[in-house]
């Protein structure tokens, strides 16, 4: 990258190509630079582990947008548009409400509760590949695997669940018009879901917040209640995608670490954390606004701007690590720390289900397929172009021995 481009990058596709190495240059100058992001919106990237930690508490950025209303206008922009109310656009105090209530319905128990029936959606998907004997693995794999989960989750009948990917790939793009149109149907289902969820309700989380939002006090309302059923559609969706994919990338670009988590299964899950510590599926976070002038990193933040934080970088600049050891893959690091689920108080309430389908899935490809090999080099992928998530746009593998290959 070019000087001139370090000075206030543009987080697009030929910087998301190679951002770790993009990332890396800036940190060498500065925890905090100006960016732009989207369609072309100005704001401030932090890129260093420690100051990331401070921005993600900071009490000054916020999550009301209003102080950024001519900057996000003047891109063509709002945050909110097409979303219903939910806990990721809002502060506290309805924040805390809205986190603490579905928290009451999302919780380990129902998480962990999935574990059999996550690795039984794996195992059908593998044998999908065996068959085949090559697939491209975001298709056929890490695509689907967590669509299933979270539409199960929710209880949203199997004959649909093929329009949440879609949905959701529009809502978390840049094009306004398919924003537009991946919100308008993605909560319209919601809302008729909701009232066939309250007619008859069923053993899922769908149903359990309907309970939480008609008994009690501080209930979530009816767009509350639609917002939040939607947030868990897209953060349970794309994000675990990703984190798949990534950690996928990771490993056939080192086959030794692979090699090593066939050798000791027991490794993956610990393993899944430093795959998000080395290369997080959300690259950066949703905006926060600075609701009053403060000083972050050295710089000047005035009221209104919009501060990010670049979890790719971050995540690769922990001071508790030596130097040598941030850009490395080790599936074997104790406790490995990472901000790959965000920090303070918006950290995300769905790791634990994350967390569990990428130990089932990433251990089920590599028991089943020890002769797993990426059919084209990692240099060639293509990458996600635009917005917050990063991941792989495709992963074309074979699963055949070299000796049975024609």
């Amino acid at each position: 990258m070019t000087t001139d481009i370090l000075t206030e990058p543009s987080i697009d596709a030929a910087f998301k190509v190679v951002a770790q190495s993009s990332y890396a240059a800036l940190r060498a100058l500065g925890p905090i630079h100006r960016a732009r992001i989207l369609n072309g919106i100005p704001c401030w990237m932090v890129v260093d582990y420690e100051l990331a930690r401070q921005a993600l508490m900071h009490p000054a950025l916020v999550k009301d947008e209003t102080p950024a209303y001519d900057t996000l206008a003047a891109a063509g922009r709002m945050t909110g548009a097409g979303m219903a109310r939910n806990m990721l656009l809002a502060d506290p105090p309805d924040h805390t409400r809205l986190r603490r209530l579905v928290a009451a319905a999302f919780t380990r128990r129902r998480v962990e509760a999935l574990r059999p029936r996550v690795s039984e959606i794996a195992g059908q998907l593998a044998d999908g590949i065996a068959a085949a004997g090559q697939a491209d693995l975001v298709r056929s794999y890490t695509g689907p695997l967590p669509v299933r989960v979270i539409c199960e989750l929710l209880g949203v009948r199997e004959r649909e669940q093929g329009q949440f990917s879609e949905w959701t790939r529009k809502t978390l793009g840049s094009v306004p018009a398919e924003r537009h149109e991946g919100f308008s149907n993605l909560n319209g289902y919601l809302a008729e879901l909701v009232a066939e969820k309250r007619r008859a309700p069923g053993d899922d989380l769908l149903s359990a917040l309907v309970a939480v939002r008609d008994e009690g006090d501080g209930r979530l309302s009816e767009e509350e209640l639609v917002g939040t059923a939607s947030l868990l559609v897209m953060a349970g969706h794309d994000t675990t995608v990703n984190l798949l994919g990534n950690a996928m990338v990771a490993l056939f670009d080192h086959p030794g670490q692979a090699r090593l988590l066939r050798q000791r299964p027991e490794l993956i899950k610990g393993a899944v954390e430093e795959f998000l510590r080395f290369d997080p599926s959300v690259e950066y976070t949703p905006m926060r606004f600075a609701a009053r002038d403060i000083e972050l990193g050295g710089a000047r933040i005035a009221r209104g701007d919009i501060v990010v934080v670049s979890l790719t970088s971050a995540s690769r600049s922990d001071p508790a690590l030596g130097a040598d050891q941030r850009d490395s893959l080790d599936v074997s690091r104790p406790a490995a720390r990472h901000l790959a689920f965000g920090y303070g108080i918006h950290r995300c309430l769905g790791a634990p289900l994350a967390q569990l389908e990428a130990e089932i899935g990433i251990g089920t490809l590599l028991r089943r397929f020890p002769h797993l090999r990426l059919l084209v080099p990692t240099a060639e992928l293509r990458w996600i172009p635009t917005g917050m998530m990063r991941g792989p746009l495709s992963l074309p593998v074979t699963v055949t021995p070299a000796k049975d290959r024609t």
